[in-house]
């Protein structure tokens, strides 16, 4: 029997990971044969994760073709897809993102405003009927904290923060503390090549179906830190720019303790940043207090300004 293959976006993030994982696993309990896969190197946020709860990293996919059966989480849109998408069969999609997806056959569409894939995938599992072991339900939770950052962001739900509570006691891990842990972990970017920076977590767009964007993220316990090295993510963004025909490029910097972020924006259209936010870009930057949230506070409030 051909495997289905499970996957989140491009530039995988906790989410995306741990969604592929736990999705595979469902599906596996249900008498379907399905294995996860990424599609792009693991950050370290992640790798914390994997490495905490002893669950190795899925293989790297680099293409689907019409042989492919696939299972889409944590994503729905074709260019944070992998390469090939429109060719595979897609059996179903959990995604928690807004909706913009077209299919050529039917298929089994989850989705829930909610902060996390996971806790979309949680209801799949309680559904069915199929318990959660402790080292899959830590990665859910993972997951969790990593997309709420501690449910401090805005896309935090009630639902997220149950979820993870009880995903914290099938885990046996506390919350706070393996939270503030984890999420530290992920800050330390001074290995990462500035090429790999603005593509960590970097997800493109067409906003208001008209403008070509490309919205990247870091978190990060020190904004300065990261801006000592803007001459180079400015460099890397340019690159961007040119092979991806960008008209606007963000690099977001998120400071993970105070909640606030400083950008950087290049392209053509970078005043529609400034229109956004009422902000005035001096050198390319400016800082954003209380934004955190590329899913909630940066596409729609950027979507609404073009």
């Amino acid at each position: 029997m051909e495997k289905i293959l499970v996957f989140g976006h491009k530039s995988p993030d906790t989410d995306s990971i741990a969604a592929s994982i736990a999705m595979a696993y469902l599906q596996n309990k249900l008498g379907k044969a399905v294995e996860p896969r990424r599609l792009g190197n693991i950050n370290k946020e992640t790798e914390y994760v994997l490495n905490h709860f002893k669950i190795g990293a899925p293989e790297l996919l680099s293409s689907v073709n019409e042989d492919n059966e696939v299972i889409l989480v944590d994503h729905n849109e074709a260019a944070q897809c992998v390469d090939g998408i429109e060719k595979a069969h897609i059996r179903m999609v959990v995604d928690h993102h807004t909706m913009d997806f077209k299919a050529s056959e039917p298929l089994y569409y989850y989705a829930e405003p909610v902060g996390c894939t996971c806790t979309v995938l949680y209801k799949l599992f309680n559904d069915n009927n199929v318990v959660i072991p402790a080292d899959v339900a830590g990665l859910m939770l993972s997951a969790i904290i990593s997309d709420t950052l501690l449910f401090k962001s805005p896309t935090c739900t009630e639902k997220d923060q149950k979820v993870a509570e009880d995903l914290a006691k099938i885990a046996n891990v506390d919350i706070n503390t393996y939270g503030l842990a984890m999420l530290k972990a992920g800050t330390d970017l001074s290995s990462f090549s500035e090429e790999e920076l603005v593509n960590l977590d970097g997800k493109q767009f067409t906003l208001a179906d008209k403008v070509k964007a490309k919205i990247s993220q870091v978190n990060t316990a020190d904004i300065d830190e990261v801006m000592a090295r803007k001459g180079k993510i400015e460099s890397a963004m340019n690159k961007d720019i040119d092979s991806l025909d960008l008209e606007l490029n963000v690099f977001l910097i998120t400071d993970i303790i105070n909640s606030n972020s400083q950008v950087i924006v290049l392209g053509s259209k970078a005043d529609i940043v400034e229109k956004a936010y009422s902000v005035t870009l001096e050198d390319n930057t400016a800082f954003l207090p209380g934004i955190v949230s590329r899913k909630k506070q940066v596409v729609p409030v950027l979507t609404a300004n073009c």
